[in-house]
């Protein structure tokens, strides 16, 4: 529970308390009542069409004395056991070492009471000054003063082997002898401009956009990026896109495939706009004009990465602590980590595609058999109709004749069931050879449907006999 009071509840607390009746709650301020609610200071009710609220007993304390009274008893608690808690610290440094080996190297003591504190920081110090702590091991405390006491022994080796190998640091020469092909298209392009540098617009140089005076610095730092960017197997390619009509150029680091667009960019910092005279005599012509606030002025710090308004987020520039030359390898180091990632989640697209093709065509397979079971069927079921029809004919036939022996059957009904007993004779399947029925056409229409997929998701796997066309390798693949 909660029971420290912000500065706006206490004075509506205070408010709530001054008033002889409940107080009208303004709609503004029920979150704030609410929290006091919570705290158990104040009692919240409907009245008329708005909240009331009136202060508890918790809250007359708390306005009394300035702490929340469960805060108070709970302190009493915790100082009441303190005695206990005590007696059950270690009596020593060799006693805490021992449970902490038998613990995995890690106890949390829950907010001691200070006797039971001190118990613990004399077993902590005696370990240190007495030699308890194992050979190679490293005896920790946190929360010497308050809150959890966290006590950790830890294997220095181990935890040294764990630690990630330290980032190579990327070293930039003095002075550029024999630039990257880039840094002298940049240089070219640069000419001797005293002002601002800006190439960020231009083809097949760095996107640079820094002051004169940092120009040959930046030149200095993307030599040295890049040259050690190709050392490692990657190539810096100068790009050019088509964007909404426009040709926007790029610099980019290509990692197992993966372009990373870079911008050297030097950090400004917003300043008041002094109106020059010319501003001052256009808004004195026209009274609507209005001036920008501030001016964006370049402040010294470099900075290296994405380019402005592009999808990556990556970027290292100069701090106050560091250079951006000292955050070189962690940039590079950065690039090569997304471009393993974006490689894990391809392989695994990958494998998702091919889940998702494989479980389509053994459905399309398994409609496939569906659909040649139940036209067999149909066909056997039609069969035994039409040979039950013909004995059906048959039996009339005979039932026919028996009804006319004693007598001359005319000549019209001899000549019907004879008729009869030929229309017989070709319904009855038993009087040719059986063979199973021709396959059914293997169309995208009729297996979409039993199969319920999209019919055109992938590459159709039946000509135009139903045979099926898959090679042997995704046969085996693609079968169920």
């Amino acid at each position: 529970m909660k029971y420290a009071v912000s500065a706006p509840q206490d004075a509506l607390l205070r408010e709530i308390a001054a008033t002889s009746e409940a107080m009208r709650i303004p709609p503004a301020r029920t979150q704030t009542a609410w929290a006091l609610e919570q705290r158990g200071l104040v009692k919240r009710t409907w009245g008329g069409s708005g909240q009331v609220a009136v202060v508890t007993a918790d809250g007359r304390y708390y306005l009394k004395h300035g702490v929340h009274p469960r805060q108070v008893q709970e302190e009493k608690d915790r100082l009441g056991g303190d005695a206990a808690q005590a007696a059950l610290a270690p009596a020593g440094g060799a006693e805490l070492v021992s449970r902490l080996l038998s613990s995995s190297g890690k106890i949390t003591v829950a907010d001691p009471a200070p006797r039971t504190r001190g118990r613990w920081r004399a077993a902590y110090y005696n370990a240190l000054h007495h030699g308890h702590v194992p050979e190679g091991h490293k005896l920790r405390w946190n929360g010497r003063q308050r809150g959890d006491c966290i006590f950790t022994l830890t294997d220095e080796a181990a935890e040294k082997a764990a630690q990630p190998p330290p980032v190579p640091a990327i070293e930039l020469p003095e002075v550029l002898e024999r630039p990257h092909s880039l840094v002298r298209a940049t240089r070219k392009a640069m000419g001797r401009s005293q002002g601002t540098v800006d190439t960020r617009g231009m083809a097949e140089v760095i996107p640079l956009h820094v002051s004169r005076p940092l120009a040959d610095r930046g030149l200095r730092i993307m030599h040295a990026f890049l040259t050690e960017a190709e050392s490692r197997g990657y190539s810096a390619e100068a790009q050019t896109d088509l964007e909404r009509g426009e040709a926007v150029h790029t610099l980019a680091v290509v990692i197992r495939g993966r372009a990373f667009p870079l911008a050297l960019t030097e950090r400004t910092t917003k300043v008041p706009h002094e109106p020059t005279p010319k501003e001052l005599r256009q808004q004195e012509r026209n009274p609507w004009i209005r001036l920008p606030k501030y001016d964006e002025e370049f402040n010294g710090r470099l900075a290296l990465g994405a380019p402005a308004k592009s999808w990556y987020s990556y970027s290292y520039s100069d701090g106050a602590r560091w250079t951006l030359e000292s955050r070189l390898g962690l940039l590079l180091q950065d690039l090569e980590h997304r471009a393993a990632e974006a490689e894990r989640r391809d392989r695994e697209q990958e494998l998702l595609e091919a889940e998702r093709r494989r479980r389509w065509y053994a459905a399309i397979k398994q409609a496939r058999e569906w659909q040649i079971e139940q036209h067999r069927a149909e066909f056997l079921n039609a069969q035994v109709g039409a040979w039950h029809r013909a004995a059906e004919i048959r039996a009339f036939c005979q039932a026919a004749r028996a009804r006319t022996e004693s007598a001359l059957a005319p000549a019209e009904e001899t000549a019907w069931l004879e008729w009869a007993e030929s229309y017989a004779a070709q319904l009855d399947p038993l009087r040719r050879r059986l063979n199973a029925p021709p396959d059914p056409p293997a169309t995208r229409e009729a297996l979409r449907e039993m199969a319920k997929v999209d019919g055109y998701a992938y590459p159709w796997p039946f000509d135009a006999d139903g045979h099926w066309t898959l090679p042997q390798d995704q046969q085996a693949d693609e079968a169920p």
